[in-house]
């Protein structure tokens, strides 16, 4: 028999809040984290828009001493850790510190620390650069910074599948419990808003305003919408293992249920228009939590303001969930956070934990002119008082890779 796993605490660092109370606060007022950038110059795009965790300040999480020789990355995540282990009431112990396990999603996190120490490289040589940089270029680098912050022994993983790393973290994190490799897991993601991502984003035409069609706009399921608007951020939840989250009288915010997922061949960078990937991890997840479609009572969508995406997304609802989809409330937290890419899952499955515990479904905000192909009911520009049963994140991207997962509100 399977174990029952929860969650049990919640660190966020977004573009809209910091902490779990000011993001879900933020994303019932549909208040958007989205501005100009002031990390790097712009001068040389015709778009300087991004979700930028601003007025960030690390010493705030984890003191000032032993930061210099940290990159963005890491700072976000460790000060997101930090925040998930206060939350979830966790006291990590020699006795107790083998049980518990770090995992975590990245996968452009240490870009911008490569291209550094590469640029110092190529420009001075290699005698010239700071050896004290180069564990920074290195992708698990965050996550095991936030082990030794926080003398955490168990095991400590990287995964880097892109847009779906965080929910695939989470889902390694699930597994590790099950096996007994962990009795708790600090899951989900980290990605850091810097110049050589963004240049990538945008020479990809991947950004809003980069195609010359409209300029910027940040509208998911929006007849306007034209592209994405980056962001960044770190986001780790507690999840563990019932019995022991009982034992020690922790405060259980909401039930894992159940993961689907699938990788989709069809093109590199392309959207199936055929939404394949999206409906079976769709239905995937579904049976793994062993509920019905009739049972899911709010959807939190992975439309990210593509018109392929949202357009695809809409049509694999409408056919998994047949006439209940328009019953169903939709909507997408990155028309107020943007496309954060790898932590994008966990950001969805910390937003699905406010909507269970306070009683409210976060809203789309900017969607002002209805595409006929994007039809349910996505909550626009207001956020809905609901209290759902059980949720469904979805979370794909156009690299093949599909995780959606179902969780619930606890009960006895």
């Amino acid at each position: 028999m399977n174990k029952r796993i929860v969650f049990t605490g919640v660190g966020v660092m977004a573009s809209n809040g910091k902490g779990k109370e000011e993001f879900w606060a933020a994303l019932q007022e549909g208040r958007t984290g989205i501005k100009p950038i002031s990390l790097f110059d712009t001068s040389e795009f015709s778009v300087n828009m991004a979700g930028e965790v601003e007025d960030f300040d690390p010493t705030k999480y984890f003191g000032p001493k032993g930061l210099r020789s940290l990159d963005r990355s890491t700072k976000l995540l460790v000060s997101a850790s930090k925040l998930a282990i206060a939350d979830s009431g966790f006291t990590i112990t020699s006795e107790n510190t083998d049980d518990v396990g770090v995992s975590v999603g990245t996968t452009l996190g240490s870009l911008k620390s490569i291209v550094d120490f590469d640029e110092v490289t190529l420009k001075e040589g290699p005698r010239y650069t700071n050896p004290a940089h180069f564990p920074n270029t290195v992708i698990n680098s965050p996550a095991s910074q936030v082990s030794i912050w926080s003398n955490i022994q168990g095991f400590n993983t990287t995964i880097s599948t892109g847009f779906t790393a965080s929910m695939d973290a989470m889902s390694y994190g699930y597994d590790a419990i099950q096996t007994g490799r962990a009795k708790l897991v600090y899951a989900g993601g980290v990605e850091e808003l810097c110049y050589p991502t963004y240049y990538g984003f945008y020479v990809s035409k991947f950004l809003s305003g980069a195609n010359g069609g409209g300029g910027f706009i940040n509208c998911p399921f929006d007849r306007r919408r034209n592209g994405i608007a980056f962001g960044e951020g770190a986001a780790l939840i507690a999840m563990e293992e019932l019995e022991q989250a009982k034992e020690r009288g922790a405060r259980i915010l909401g039930e894992v249920l159940g993961f689907g997922y699938y990788f989709d061949t069809f093109r590199i960078n392309k959207y199936n228009p055929r939404g394949t990937g999206i409906m079976e991890s769709v239905r995937g997840a579904l049976d793994d939590a062993g509920v019905g479609p009739e049972d899911i009572d709010y959807i939190c969508s992975n439309a990210n303001s593509t018109k392929m995406a949202d357009k695809i997304e809409t049509a694999a609802i409408k056919e998994v969930f047949g006439k209940r989809a328009y019953r169903i409330p939709v909507s997408s937290i990155k028309s107020m956070i943007g496309e954060c890419y790898s932590v994008s899952g966990a950001f969805a499955v910390a937003a699905s934990l406010g909507a269970i515990h306070e009683g409210v479904v976060p809203p789309t905000v900017n969607l002002k002119e209805r595409d006929p192909d994007c039809d349910l009911d996505y909550v626009a520009g207001k956020a809905q008082k609901v209290s759902p049963e059980k949720i469904l994140v979805i979370n794909f991207g156009p690299n093949g890779s599909h995780c959606c997962m179902v969780l619930g509100r606890y009960h006895e």
